[in-house]
């Protein structure tokens, strides 16, 4: 019996060496055909969450997003409801809970339209509309009997056969221009047009279709928008709790966005139509308005604005609905909570908002009660991040769903409680279990100014604390954001270290998670102090961890990242390479040709005619004098948020000083390099460019398959 037990635990032992010894690297495939599980959405009776997940492909034609259901307790797996070749986003679901509706661009559709499937038997989902000008963001009236939505329309066009005409009109125009008399002329990576999105509503019984916004002062201002969007402006209506209207954050000064910034505020509109009304006001912007379960309260996220500071965190405000003539008093819920709010939501009875903030590399999930007071921690987080939280069961036994990711596990949908996460989808469970990659290594320093710095550390495939390492280090945009323990495609911190690299990740001056004051604290110095901690970082992870290598050292990044890489090219010497990717090298013709300019000046001091002295001071180019290391520099041509000018300076001068340099621009690509076949070049260049100045890191060959 022993010898059968122990030649059991031999057999088992060896599968389990086996097991280990099929990891590898993350691939470029690997990595780009992981499933991407998007958020659930709840059903009112609490017994239903529905979820997109997205199928990606090589070419975008191929990638297709589909509509999934299961249990809110996840008790069953979930079971996939849709399939078509489109893609189906923005599920809402009836109030009753027998019904969804969401958006899809299917076959015959030339733009997305708003479909319906019946939950309560099988059978296709059924078109709703047949706009010309698409349709989305939809929401149930209280007694299920309307839809409100949004839908970009032509200029004075009331109703869809004036936007058919208006439509036919510009493309009969024997000329082809744009023409402003103001600013802003393009967002992200288009041209703005004269479009704007407007409320709707659909009545379900007679399909008859209403534009709440049609022939309104309102929406033919100058200066009105909805919220801007890396695909558009958009509209997102909430019913009050009558049903007799809706509540939704829109712009009335987008047209001052040269020399202030755009304030979004709440306000009303009702189903007869009409001029909509002011909610809020004062000198902020609000955003996400929900109602409370009770309809006495109207809650949304606000942030300060033009008070000069250039960054303030998004906090939760509540008042009572309807309010008093003239704009609903805010008070903030959480005074005394210094992190920004991402997202939230209430539980089953109400009396309790979850919400998510981010925090020291990490998404974490908080709970407070729907009355306001301090925020407390649901469970604790030492790694990765929760978005997407939703609230399911029921009063007396919540369900609490939520994404779930970090860097070594790609999203996935879970059940939390204090006690912990459950797994209750399993999309990317086997792929990433091939992958040979472990948690991130979190360290903080104190920087030279007496500032707590964050930093996380991702170790290379076959991790051998022998031996030594190079060390790149990646540097995040913003840059009020913040390196966060995550999974994505944009910069993969596994797929950067799979040649055998240590990644570096710094949470510098002005990143967020760490409070209002550390994030404001780049005002005015957007350049010095935060290379500084970079390089203080370098230093800090050599004197901790034995296994780095000093005297291989590259370093870069994206957006404000690869601002940071041009400043280190004329502030260190250290670095055997660096990348930058869409970033500056002149703050002062980025000003001028950027698609968004006054937070600039903001943070530069003033205008930029006036000189003041960051514009001479902090300004990568005039320092050029001093540039010695090899660079590689990528873009992407349709990036208005840091133009391609802005690569092609620095080009010239890397040139006209014959330094070693490599340019790559994508004709089709943004800001990010979305399309798989340019991103799976863009991660071969990177690894090939480390690879020639970094002696000893040779690229592996996996990384580009």
């Amino acid at each position: 019996m022993k010898r059968l037990r122990f030649a059991f635990h031999a057999v088992a032992l060896c599968a389990v060496t086996a097991a280990l010894a099929a990891k590898a690297p993350i691939t470029h495939e690997q990595m780009w055909k992981m499933k991407r599980v998007g958020a659930p959405e709840v059903s009112p009776d609490g017994r239903w969450a529905v979820f997109p997940v997205t199928l990606p492909a090589y070419e975008s034609k191929d990638t297709s997003t589909d509509l999934w259901l299961m249990p809110a307790d996840g008790s069953v797996e979930p079971r996939q409801i849709t399939f078509t070749r489109g893609s189906e986003g923005g599920p809402a679901w009836s109030p009753d809970s027998s019904r969804l509706v969401f958006s899809a661009k299917r076959e015959g559709d030339d733009e997305a339209q708003l479909y319906l499937l019946n939950m309560t038997s099988s059978g296709e989902a059924e078109r709703l509309t047949t706009l010309s000008t698409g349709a989305g963001n939809a929401a149930w009236s209280p007694d299920g009997k309307l839809l409100a939505f949004t839908s970009r329309v032509y200029p004075g066009a009331a109703n869809d056969e004036a936007n058919k005409k208006a439509a036919a009109e510009r493309k009969a125009r024997p000329y082809n221009a744009l023409v402003y008399e103001g600013f802003p002329v393009r967002y992200w990576d288009h041209w703005l047009d004269d479009r704007r999105p407007h409320l709707l509503t659909l009545d379900l019984a007679t399909r008859t279709v209403k534009d709440l916004f049609a022939g309104t002062r309102f929406a033919s201002a100058p200066g009105f928008d909805g919220v801007a969007g890396t695909a558009g402006s958009s509209l997102t209506g909430v019913w009050t709790p009558d049903g007799k209207g809706l509540v939704f954050a829109a712009t009335q000064n987008r047209n001052a966005a040269a020399y202030a910034n755009v304030l979004t505020h709440l306000w009303k509109t009702v189903l007869e139509g009409g001029e909509p009304e002011l909610v809020s006001g004062g000198g902020f912007s609000y955003g996400d308005p929900r109602f409370s379960a009770d309809g006495a309260t109207l809650y949304a996220v606000r942030v300060v604005e033009n008070d000069g500071k250039v960054y303030h965190l998004p906090r939760l405000v509540s008042a009572k609905w309807p309010p008093a003539p003239g704009s609903a008093q805010f008070q903030l819920l959480t005074p005394g909570f210094d992190r920004g709010v991402n997202q939230y939501t209430f539980a089953p009875d109400g009396r309790t908002v979850y919400l998510t903030a981010e925090e020291a590399g990490h998404e974490k999930i908080f709970t407070v009660a729907a009355a306001g007071g301090a925020p407390k921690l649901l469970l604790p987080v030492n790694e990765g991040v929760y978005t997407g939280v939703a609230i399911g069961g029921t009063a007396a036994n919540p369900a609490v769903l939520a994404n779930y990711n970090s860097s070594h596990e790609p999203v996935e949908i879970v059940r939390v409680d204090p006690s912990g996460r459950r797994p209750v989808t399993r999309f990317n469970q086997g792929m990433a279990a091939e992958i040979d990659w472990q948690p991130v290594k979190e360290f903080w320093f104190t920087s030279a100014r007496a500032r707590r710095i964050h930093n996380m550390l991702v170790l290379p495939p076959a991790f051998d604390a022998a031996k030594k390492y190079p060390l790149v280090v990646f540097i995040h945009g913003g840059p009020h954001t913040m390196s966060r323990d995550e999974f994505h495609q944009r910069w993969n911190y596994n797929l950067m270290a799979a040649p055998g690299y240590a990644i570096l990740l710094t949470n510098y001056t002005g990143s967020t998670g760490f409070g209002e004051e550390f994030a404001q604290r780049i005002q005015n110095d957007p350049l010095a102090t935060p290379g500084s901690e970079i390089d203080q970082a370098v230093d800090e992870a050599l004197r901790q961890f034995p296994f780095l290598d000093g005297t291989r050292l590259a370093a870069g990044g994206a957006s404000y990242g690869g601002h940071m890489a041009n400043w280190l090219q004329a502030t260190a010497t250290r670095y055997k390479c660096l990348y930058s990717h869409a970033g500056l090298i002149n703050l002062e013709s980025q000003w001028g040709t950027s698609d968004a300019i006054y937070h600039r000046e903001l943070g530069n001091g003033g205008p930029v005619w006036e000189q003041g002295v960051v514009w001479r001071e902090q300004n990568p180019i005039r320092h050029a004098a001093r540039f010695r290391t090899p660079m590689l520099l990528t873009v992407g041509e349709k990036d208005y948020r840091v133009p391609l000018n802005q690569t092609l300076e620095n080009w010239s001068v890397l040139q006209r000083l014959r330094i070693p340099s490599k340019l790559v621009v994508f004709p089709e690509e943004n800001h990010w390099i979305l399309k798989g076949e340019d991103n799976r070049f863009f991660y071969r260049t990177w690894h090939g460019w480390l690879a020639r100045w970094l002696a000893g890191g040779a690229e592996n060959a996996a990384t580009a398959k």
